[in-house]
């Protein structure tokens, strides 16, 4: 395998990465240690070999480097990854979280190639679930990337596709929805990407069609309670969200 890293993830190495040159990580608050193999974690990382490689593409006098804002359980979670080049795969919806958290990292790491993987992998947990992503996993999702990133693509997607197939507009995303307006506006986007036939569009403009306000449980219109659900009810649950949601970025329901 090559001695140079890579800037891009394809070029195959030619000379062994598993020297005996190693640079020493501190993470976290509690500066955990994390010694790693300098030319693997250079060859997988830019933002690693503008580091520890001079602008001559030689390494540098620097073997170690502070990461005081990373939390440990992603960089664990990089690091596992960097040695066996797999990712696990999600049992159950709580996996997505540390997913999350590791795609913000390699994001941070400029890893393109695992910013890809976990991308599929989150995919594939929620088309082989039959399941869409939670409103507080796209919240989360918006809080730590900006526009045109791909794992806000695939989560928008994803929820204009659950919303546009539902009966209703559950009141949490009805809520959610008025207040980001990029997310509505995303929303819209994803939509208009699926290139629908104008005939496959229901027309308000024409009265001899059904125009969309239909009989729901009841409810008649746009705009409706779903049922189960009293205004009390939605009012208790707007205040038992607002004592336990931590606001991110201000992406809040409440």
């Amino acid at each position: 395998m090559s001695s140079e890293p890579s800037q891009n993830g394809e070029e195959k190495p030619q000379k062994p990465l598993h020297d005996n040159t190693l640079v020493d990580l501190y993470v976290g608050e509690e500066n955990n240690h994390y010694p790693l193999h300098e030319k693997l974690l250079c060859y997988h990382s830019p933002f690693f070999a503008s580091i520890f490689y001079n602008k001559d593409n030689k390494s540098s006098r620097t073997k170690e480097f502070g990461l005081p804002e990373i939390e440990d359980k992603p960089f664990s979670l990089f690091v596992g990854w960097l040695y066996a080049r797999a990712l696990r795969g999600p049992e159950e919806e709580n996996d997505i979280g540390p997913l999350l958290d590791l795609y913000f990292l390699a994001s941070k790491l400029r890893i393109e190639a695992l910013e890809t993987e976990i991308v599929e992998t989150v995919r594939a947990y929620y088309h082989d679930n039959e399941t869409y992503p939670g409103l507080r996993r796209v919240q989360y999702v918006y809080a730590n990337t900006d526009e045109d990133n791909v794992m806000r693509e695939m989560m928008v997607g994803s929820v204009a596709r659950y919303l546009t197939l539902a009966d209703s507009i559950p009141e949490h995303w009805a809520k959610a929805l008025k207040k980001n307006g990029q997310l509505s506006v995303d929303i819209i986007r994803s939509i208009q990407q699926w290139h629908l036939e104008a005939r496959q569009v229901p027309d308000a403009r024409d009265a001899s069609v059904d125009r969309g306000r239909n009989t729901f449980k009841g409810a008649v219109g746009f705009s409706h309670v779903e049922e189960g659900s009293s205004m009390q009810d939605v009012k208790e649950e707007d205040e038992e969200e607002a004592e336990e949601e931590s606001h991110v970025n201000g992406y809040g329901v409440a």
